[in-house]
């Protein structure tokens, strides 16, 4: 059970393996810190395998409550957020498989040569934005999480971890015991996969862009009018 809280502050500075230690003695200030740390990658990780924001979050809720009661057999192998993502994984997994009879993944095709990443696209600042900004910024946003949703489930993970975590190659593959191979091939063909994907949902778009009608189609009229009376 946590002890008492001790300030914040005091804790706030120190390492995964100093709070870690304090957690293993119960201190409750060093596992609310723990947590916040690794929050947004358990829940991205659990939801590259669920697609639901639910259960990703159940999962993640999970994974705290078995690493935290099961301390003990933390042996500081890996890092403790390792530890934390192998076991948020597993337990999406696991809670897939219970939903879904056959979790088999699909048969990979050649590794393809492909673009940069698409991390560069995601909303991740927190800076206050214009509200037409936000609503563009929010409409691009769920476009990629749909889009990544439809990627079969071992390219999502691999991809959510690699690009959206900016985990490296050896950290995704220690992650989901997976060769740095396997990794770099699921990688580029997640990413070409979504490069299709997204080309043919925007292609309908492009016809909208840079709009010259109304007003200025009229105004642009006048002027040529205008130049033309003067010649």
């Amino acid at each position: 059970m946590p002890t008492a809280l001790r300030p914040r502050r005091e804790l706030a500075g120190l390492g995964e393996a100093e709070l870690v230690e304090l957690a293993r003695q119960g201190n409750e200030t060093a596992i609310r810190l723990l947590i916040e740390r690794n929050n947004q990658r358990l829940f991205r990780a659990a939801r590259s395998v669920l697609r639901n924001d639910g259960e990703a979050e159940d999962v993640v809720q999970q994974t705290y409550v078995k690493a935290f009661t099961a301390l003990a057999s933390f042996r500081g192998e890996a890092s403790f957020s390792t530890w934390l993502t192998r076991i948020a994984l597993n337990e999406a997994v696991s809670r897939l498989r219970r939903r879904k009879a056959s979790s088999e993944l699909e048969a990979l095709d050649q590794a393809v040569s492909a673009d940069a990443g698409l991390v560069s696209l995601f909303p991740l600042s927190l800076a206050p934005l214009p509200a037409e900004m936000e609503a563009a910024r929010s409409e691009m946003r769920q476009l990629l999480e749909a889009a990544i949703d439809d990627l079969p489930e071992g390219f999502r993970t691999v991809f959510v971890l690699r690009d959206v975590e900016g985990l490296s190659t050896e950290e995704t593959a220690e992650h989901l015991k997976l060769k740095p191979e396997t990794v770099k091939t699921r990688l580029h063909r997640a990413r070409r996969m979504l490069r299709l994907v997204l080309e043919q949902q925007l292609r309908g778009s492009f016809a909208e862009l840079y709009p010259f009608d109304g007003a200025r189609c009229a105004n642009m009229a006048d002027r040529v009018m205008a130049a033309l009376r003067g010649v």
